[in-house]
């Protein structure tokens, strides 16, 4: 919420660089595959692309009519995807210099609450309900309805199944070419804030942030509540996985906290 992004290095605890360059509270930020970029999102409507080593920004791009709620990187990071309040999802080439938007996906009835890319699909999470897969190689959209707003989606890692969390408290995993529901988790408060929900590593649990201080984890097939974990008092916003170590990002209430397992040691 003061308009910066900061990038630390986790095991130490230490804050290597702050990015300022965002008129309003930043809302998201995506790193890029090789770590020399950083996309970011926020309150000011703008899509702004850094430089990571020199902190400067390179790109600014403008033409939501909202707030940008989230940014992802595609797998080359060539291309930067936005959802913002403004119900759009926007697409822009971080390698030309045009201004305007390469795409806009447009098909959403209210504001885009999350994006998530895979090699060839874009999957997005909105206030209307509804979560959308956008697969590029067929030209096909897939609407499944989940009727209370989305906050946030993911895909399995197996890409088979999408995760969705929505504002009433209750998780749901979706069989990603039927759309049946696989499974339902409940146990957590989701209710008022846009919360991330994640799968592990091996799609052996589904986890999800709430609004009580903690972080919940069910077994993915049984449905039972595997962890609890207390991390605060007031809302638990954020939460990610490390790609391939047992460590878990937390935020709440302006504070960043790294879980890993006792034995731990970085690499």
């Amino acid at each position: 919420s003061d308009k910066t992004l900061k990038l630390w290095n986790p095991h130490k605890g230490t804050a290597l660089r702050t990015y300022q360059g965002h008129g309003y509270e930043v809302l998201d930020a995506a790193g890029s595959f090789d770590n020399s970029q950083i996309c970011s999102g926020g309150a000011d409507k703008a899509v702004a692309l850094w430089d990571v080593s020199t902190g400067q920004v390179v790109r600014k791009y403008r033409g939501h009519a909202g707030k940008v709620n989230c940014v992802q990187f595609n797998e080359e990071a060539t291309v930067i995807m936005s959802g913002s309040i403004d119900s759009t999802v926007r697409c822009w080439d971080c390698r030309s210099r045009r201004p305007d938007p390469i795409q806009v996906l447009d098909e959403a009835k209210d504001g885009i609450s999350s994006v998530k890319l895979s090699a060839h699909e874009i999957l997005t999470g909105s206030v209307d309900g509804r979560v959308r897969r956008y697969d590029l190689r067929t030209g096909q959209l897939c609407s499944d309805y989940i009727g209370s707003p989305i906050t946030s989606v993911c895909f399995s890692k197996d890409g088979q199944c999408v995760l969705a969390a929505s504002l009433d408290s209750t998780l749901r995993l979706l069989d990603k070419d039927t759309g049946e529901l696989l499974g339902e988790y409940t146990g957590h408060r989701s209710t008022t804030y846009r919360l991330d929900c994640v799968l592990n590593e091996q799609d052996t649990h589904v986890g999800c942030a709430s609004e009580d201080g903690h972080v919940y984890f069910w077994n993915l097939v049984e449905g039972s509540l595997a962890l609890s974990l207390p991390v605060g008092q007031g809302v638990v916003q954020s939460l990610a996985f490390h790609p391939r170590l047992p460590c878990l990002l937390v935020a709440t209430q302006g504070q960043v906290t790294l879980w890993r397992e006792d034995t731990f040691q970085p690499e």
